[in-house]
């Protein structure tokens, strides 16, 4: 291929270049040290040229296209994006209203040489944002760990804290029933219940009051 460039077969390594890299603008400025095209050359690097487009913005304007690709009218602009997207070059829609192609989907150009720098720089910031992203999520989860751990142990705690009572009440209540010689259930429920006349005694003591 390099024998190519310098010889008797440049016009059609140059070509060659165009359709690889290049758009139907680039044809067109060397058109005249070029070998002519067929119209369905011709749309085929319309395609490409629509595609490279699609690369550096989303939504083309109808004016750039008919530029770009020397078309009369949208009539003729939209037969061709139409025909690319059959040939699933692109994705998108046409938005008449607003005269744009707005690209969904384009499938991807060779490469030059000259742009691999760029495109290693972009693949480098993009790996940076990818661990910023992931030391954010990783400190989360550290943040939820220790969130779940405390939570854990104020649970275990307040069991521990109800246990004991538990157990205190009922050390408690078998002391009294032992000392008492009752059933400590009993015990219970005439801690719970007042005795016989004792609401009658406070009334006549504070009626006794009353009349003092």
């Amino acid at each position: 291929m390099g024998r190519l460039a310098d010889g008797e077969f440049s016009p059609v390594f140059r070509l060659l270049t165009i359709f690889a890299y290049g758009t139907y603008a680039d044809y067109l400025a060397e058109a005249a040290n070029l070998p002519p095209l067929t119209e369905a050359q011709k749309n085929k690097l319309r395609h490409l040229s629509v595609v490279t487009l699609a690369a550096k913005i989303k939504c083309i304007p109808y004016s750039v296209l008919l530029e770009q690709l020397q078309l009369k009218n949208v009539r003729q602009l939209e037969d061709l994006v139409i025909e690319a997207v059959y040939a699933d070059v692109l994705r998108g829609s046409l938005d008449q209203r607003n005269q744009r192609l707005e690209v969904d989907y384009s499938i991807g150009r060779d490469i030059r040489r000259e742009e691999l720098s760029t495109i290693t720089r972009t693949l480098q910031e993009w790996c940076q944002g990818c661990e910023v992203v992931l030391s954010g999520i990783e400190e989360q989860v550290s943040r939820a760990n220790q969130h779940k751990e405390q939570q854990l142990a104020l649970k275990q705690q307040i069991e521990s804290e109800v246990a004991n009572l538990k157990k205190t009440i009922k050390v408690t209540t078998a002391a009294a029933a032992a000392a008492t010689s009752q059933d400590p259930e009993q015990h219970l429920t005439e801690l719970r219940e007042p005795a016989p006349g004792t609401n009658q005694r406070q009334a006549s003591k504070k009626t006794s009051k009353a009349k003092g």
